[in-house]
C-alpha cells in the first residue's frame, strides 16, 4: 500500500529533525569549546625537563584558553604508558598529550611492539619546541676536542664508555650516529635517566655522553664536565662557544630532540585548529620564546600537518640509526 503523501512528508519531517537534534549537542560541544579543564598529560615523571616545560606551556595555554590546563604525569615504559593513555581517551579535545621524538618516532623501531599507533591513533596539532644535545665528557679526560675524543677512542678500542639516559633515548641514539660515523668501537652503558648518568660521568665511573641541554647545562656551566659540541647545526646561544658537531668535523652530524602536542584521533577539527591557532600565537609571544629560550628550548610552530611530516622523516631517520646499533625493547 502506497503511503499518503501527508504521511509520508510528516515522516521526512521528523527524521530530519532526529537527526538535527542527534548532531546539535556535538556541534554545540565543539561551538563551546572548552567550558572545563582540559587535561595535558606528560609521559615523563615529574621534576624533568619534559615536566617543567609543560607545565610552563600549560600555565600559558590556560591563559588563552580560559580553563586551567592540568598536567597529569605518565611516566614508564619510554613514554608509552602516557601517550597510550592520550590515544584511548575520549576524542572531545579535553585531553591533550605531550609527545616527542621518542613517542612519536624512535619507539617504533625501538619497541618490538606499541601500545599505540601513532599514525592511527593520534591526531597531530603542533610541533612546539626544540633542543639539541651536548657532547660532553669527564673533565678530568685528557682531551679538549671531538677530534681528540675520536683519537683517544680509537687508540682504546672496547675500553672507552659512553653512558645515555636510557636505551633508544636521544642521548643513545646520538651516541650512536657518531659512533657509526666516525667507525667507533666503545662500550654504551644506559642508565635510567640523566641524572645517575652524569653523576657517574662527573664521577670518572664512564667518559663521556650526550645529554640534552636542559638537564646538561648545570653540570656544563659549574665545570663539573667539558663540553666539547653540540648536536644541532647551528650555535646554542646558552653556550656560543661551543662548536656544532659538524663543525667539529663530524660530517652530516644532525641531532635535535624535539616535542610537539598530540589528541586521539577523531578529534573534531575546528577543536584541532582553535588549539594549533592558539600554540602558534603562544609560541610566537616574545615573552614565551625568552622563557622557554631560558629553559633551552627553541620554538617550533606550524600546521597539524608540518608536525606528522617530522614524525615521518624521524621514524626513517632514526630507524636507520635503531636497527644499526641493535637496540631493541621487547
Amino acid at each position: 500500500m502506497t503511503m499518503p503523501r501527508r504521511a509520508l512528508l510528516g515522516v521526512l519531517l521528523c527524521s530530519t529533525l532526529a537527526l538535527g537534534t542527534a548532531a546539535s549537542p556535538s556541534l554545540h560541544a565543539q561551538a563551546t569549546w572548552p567550558d572545563k579543564p582540559v587535561r595535558l598529560i606528560v609521559p615523563s615523571a615529574a621534576g624533568g625537563s619534559p615536566d617543567i616545560l609543560c607545565r610552563y606551556l600549560a600555565s600559558e595555554l590556560a591563559k588563552r584558553l580560559g580553563q586551567p590546563v592540568v598536567v597529569e604525569n605518565r611516566p614508564g615504559a619510554g613514554g608509552n604508558i602516557g601517550i597510550q593513555a592520550v590515544a584511548r581517551s575520549e576524542p572531545d579535545g579535553y585531553t591533550l598529550g605531550y609527545g616527542n621524538i621518542a613517542t612519536l618516532a624512535i619507539n617504533r623501531s625501538l619497541f618490538s611492539s606499541l601500545p599505540y599507533d601513532p599514525e592511527r591513533d593520534l591526531a597531530p596539532v603542533i610541533a612546539a619546541v626544540t633542543t639539541a644535545n651536548l657532547l660532553v665528557v669527564n673533565a678530568a679526560l685528557p682531551v679538549k676536542s671531538v677530534a681528540d675524543l675520536v683519537a683517544y677512542a680509537r687508540e682504546r678500542p672496547g675500553q672507552v664508555t659512553m653512558a645515555s639516559a636510557g636505551n633508544g633515548t636521544t642521548s643513545h641514539l646520538g651516541g650512536e650516529l657518531f659512533k657509526d660515523i666516525e667507525k667507533l668501537e666503545v662500550l654504551h652503558v644506559p642508565y635510567r635517566g640523566s641524572p645517575q648518568a652524569i653523576q657517574d660521568l662527573m664521577g670518572g665511573n664512564v667518559q663521556f655522553m650526550f645529554d640534552n641541554l636542559p638537564s646538561i647545562l648545570p653540570s656544563v656551566t659549574g665545570g663539573k664536565v667539558r663540553a666539547l659540541a653540540v648536536t644541532s647545526t647551528t650555535r646554542s646561544a646558552l653556550v656560543p662557544d661551543v662548536p656544532t658537531m659538524q663543525e667539529a668535523g663530524v660530517k652530516d652530524y644532525d641531532m635535535q630532540a624535539w616535542g610537539g602536542f598530540v589528541l586521539p584521533a577523531g578529534t573534531p577539527g575546528p577543536i584541532i585548529q582553535r588549539l594549533n591557532t592558539t600554540f602558534n600565537e603562544m609560541l610566537a609571544d616574545p615573552a614565551v620564546k625568552a622563557k622557554l629560550a631560558d629553559l633551552a628550548f627553541d620554538t617550533l610552530g606550524g600546521t597539524p600537518d608540518d608536525l606528522r611530516a617530522l614524525m615521518d622523516r624521524e621514524t626513517r631517520k632514526w630507524g636507520e640509526v635503531v636497527r644499526a646499533s641493535g637496540a631493541r625493547v621487547d
